[in-house]
């Protein structure tokens, strides 16, 4: 008994290091002979007490001891045998797939889990997962999110195989916005300046659109088209739609010059100290691309300011400095706020 116990305590730490299910099975056959042969020695014990003190119903014992051993063959083989059939079956451990679930529901930007299947093979799980994503994300915001999902499910089943299937899905808290965006992402193109009006109770769209430079206008106008029908589906409560067509670029335009016109440069500067909310305006350059002025500059603003109130103050600033300057082709403000500008 001795022996046993110390080769099955040996074979079950081996066992569960290597996840051998034929080491576990080894194991649970010498544990298994330590309690028959307990149960045999009680049987007998029972028996030899029985005559010495002459108890003729302790000469039962033996027979009930037989029937012990024979249960806890049979217990022990039954749930070793259970366990392997599940294996071979590719049955999960119980509990794991609502573990998973659980742990993915959790994850920063999943919607829903909508599919879990778990399999074993040898020592090695595999786990195949569908998940719903917000459909607005961007592609490698939803890799992101799937590489979580996918630590999350190691977390319980370490060196797990994992697939993660990721699914568009609309949200219940979607607004106009995003449910205009997400027609523009499934025709793979770029909408800003998305603006709704309420004109007279009726929902009216104006919107910026990039397309390729190298579209003719019938067929932009025809891609327009087709992208505005389907947000009057996607979003019935909309009216009317007006879409802005922009060139998206495709070339590298060479600049010509840097040209330095202090000037100019002092011109701009004095604009810009007429807007209360603009602090300063520094690094301001002009270039000659095509034989046309591009004026980029950045500008001081406070931290707390809003940033739609931001744009409105950069709209504003490139209208005057273009009045000040026809020749001015495209101006780009870069704001910056306080605290940064100080370090």
């Amino acid at each position: 008994m001795g022996v046993d116990f110390w080769r099955s305590r040996a074979l079950g730490k081996i066992a569960v290091k290597y996840d051998s299910q034929a080491l576990e099975a080894d194991a649970l056959h010498f544990s298994t002979d330590i309690w028959s042969t307990s149960v045999v020695i009680l049987g007998l014990a029972l028996v030899s007490i029985g005559r010495r003190a002459g108890i003729s119903w302790l000469k039962d014992a033996d027979p009930i001891a037989a029937l012990c051993v024979a249960g806890v063959v049979i217990w022990v083989s039954w749930r070793l045998a259970r366990r392997t059939i599940d294996a071979l079956l590719d049955a999960a451990p119980l509990g794991v797939r609502a573990g998973i679930i659980h742990a993915v529901t959790g994850v920063e930007g999943v919607v829903e889990v909508d599919r879990v299947r778990i399999r074993r093979a040898g020592n090695r799980y595999f786990a195949d997962l569908s998940v719903a994503l917000p459909r607005v994300v961007t592609f490698q915001r939803s890799e992101q999110i799937v590489g979580s999902v996918t630590s999350a499910v190691q977390k319980l089943l370490p060196n797990a195989d994992v697939m993660v299937h990721s699914l568009a899905r609309p949200q219940v808290d979607e607004s106009i916005f995003d449910r205009i965006r997400a027609v523009a992402t499934r025709h793979n193109v770029n909408v800003h300046d998305v603006s709704v009006q309420d004109l007279e109770g009726k929902l009216h769209v104006e919107q910026h659109l990039e397309l390729n430079e190298n579209f003719e206008l019938k067929e932009a106008h025809d891609r327009v088209t087709q992208l505005e029908s389907e947000i009057r589906v996607e979003v019935p409560e909309v009216d009317s739609i007006l879409t802005h067509i922009e060139s998206e670029p495709a070339t590298i335009e060479p600049g010509e010059e840097q040209i330095a016109d202090a000037a100019l440069e002092k011109k701009f500067k004095a604009i810009a100290a007429g807007f209360p909310e603009i602090i300063d305006m520094h690094d301001v350059k002009i270039r000659r691309v095509r034989n046309r002025l591009y004026l980029s500059c950045h500008c001081t603003l406070p931290d707390g300011m809003q940033l739609s109130r931001v744009h409105d103050v950069q709209t504003e600033l490139e209208i005057r400095l273009k009045q000040a300057a026809p020749q001015l082709f495209r101006v780009l403000i870069h704001p910056e706020p306080v605290t940064d500008n100080l370090r």
